[in-house]
């Protein structure tokens, strides 16, 4: 946590002086801020859940560091909003770990979790309630508060994925009809993955987002992969995405867009003269101008892209600290995943692994989709950069995601710690 503080308080004293040419006029008032929610927050954590792992609060505090002081750096009005979600968030990670003692007790609300997930996803096609930004529709507001309620329900699916998939691993992953020579699960069993698709395609089409759309599919395809071993159903549900995503691009006018701006970005900045058309092309002007080693810090000139602190701050960040920062912060995410699945290799219950698994899976999907987006690996989703990029409710649910994790893991410690005294206990003489 030592080494985060450093990293960020050095980087923002850096950008000042890159760009302005003197220290930053509130250093203080920065560094005690960012110290003093996570020194409380590891206080917690280590009082709350004290067998947890140590990795995953300082990989989270470092990233957010770093995309607080890009938000400050081109956005400065959005840096208080970020520090009050920063703030609302640690309360959040305590309030979960005081509240959910045991992750496995959560295996009791299999449905309810699924029915809150559905109405949450339902909540912005709510007249005078849901907020149409940018062609997709996934805003709620209330009174001066607006958040988007999918943040929410993918970590509620996430359970309920897992409660069903450990209910049900013997019937999904065991073939038990013959076509031929070939023994099958029955095809009433493929149902559920007909669900998903049917789920993904209807939120695409209602609400023009093909991020959570891509998000939510590939998380229900790795969860049931994971379940069942069966190559057969990762190859079924590319199939069927792959097809929904043709029919989509063909009638759907937001997922045609997104999908000419990544083929061609150049020519759809000109021709279309949308401002937010010319995001990947100046993206991708940036991330040229970083190079290796970037053009230092404070001294970048992506201020012109589109919602740069939201949905490009990759771009930001490859422009100021070149390919060797992209580096970086994909090594952060990738000890992230790493670390998170290593939690659920160690839990003692179908339902808690496959948790894990989901919520780790969540993070690092996130990530991948926006950070190819950017580079243009896959079409432009729009979704955040986790703990990175500018948005509260986004903030919000990775904090929830790492105390849920954090939870797993102290139950994970005490469940074997439990295993080898019952053991040494009724051991033979």
């Amino acid at each position: 946590m030592i080494l985060a503080w450093v990293i960020v308080g050095s980087y923002y004293v850096l950008a000042s002086l890159g760009a302005k040419g003197h220290l930053p006029d509130r250093l203080g008032v920065f560094l005690t801020t960012i110290i003093a929610i996570s020194l409380a927050l590891h206080v917690c954590v280590r009082f709350l859940a004290p067998n947890s792992s140590q990795v995953l609060l300082p990989i989270a505090t470092l990233l957010n560091g770093v995309g607080y002081v890009e938000i400050a750096r081109w956005y400065p009005p959005a840096a208080g909003f970020q520090a009050l979600w920063f703030l609302i968030s640690a309360g959040a990670l305590v309030v979960t770990l005081i509240l959910v003692r045991r992750v496995r007790d959560l295996d009791r609300y299999r449905y309810l979790t699924l029915l809150a997930a559905l109405a949450l996803l339902l909540l912005p096609l709510v007249p005078h309630v849901g907020q149409d930004i940018n062609g997709a529709r996934l805003w709620v507001k209330v009174g001066p508060i607006s958040f988007q309620p999918v943040e929410i329900a993918k970590i509620l699916l996430v359970f309920f994925f897992a409660s069903y998939f450990a209910a049900n691993r013997e019937l999904l992953s065991t073939p038990t009809q013959r076509i031929g020579r070939h023994q099958i699960v029955p095809p009433k069993v493929l149902l559920p993955i007909l669900f998903a698709w049917g789920i993904s395609m209807a939120i695409l089409g209602a609400e023009n987002d093909i991020g959570f759309a891509l998000l939510l599919f590939a998380l229900f395809i790795s969860m049931l992969w994971v379940t069942t071993g069966l190559k057969t159903y990762v190859v079924l549900g590319m199939g069927l995405f792959a097809g929904g995503m043709y029919v989509a691009a063909r009638f759907f006018t937001q997922v045609h867009l997104r999908i000419t701006d990544w083929l061609n970005p150049w020519g759809a900045c000109a021709t279309q003269g949308i401002h937010q058309t010319c995001q990947l092309a100046w993206g991708q002007y940036s991330l040229a101008a970083g190079g290796m080693t970037g053009t230092g810090l404070g001294l970048g000139q992506s201020g012109n892209i589109p919602y740069l602190t939201s949905d490009m701050i990759f771009a930001a960040i490859g422009e100021e600290l070149g390919f060797l920062g992209i580096i970086l912060v994909v090594c952060l995410f990738a000890a992230f995943v790493g670390e998170g699945f290593h939690i659920a290799q160690r839990a003692t219950s179908d339902y808690v692994r496959l948790a894990a698994t989901g919520l780790t899976a969540l993070m690092g999907f996130q990530a991948f989709f926006i950070m190819a987006g950017v580079l243009r690996v896959l079409p432009f989703t729009g979704i955040t950069l986790p703990f990175v990029a500018y948005g509260g409710s986004s903030l919000f649910a990775n904090y929830l995601v790492v105390a849920l994790l954090l939870r797993i893991s102290d139950e994970n410690s005490l469940d074997r710690r439990g295993g080898e005294i019952v053991a040494v206990k009724f051991k033979k003489p």
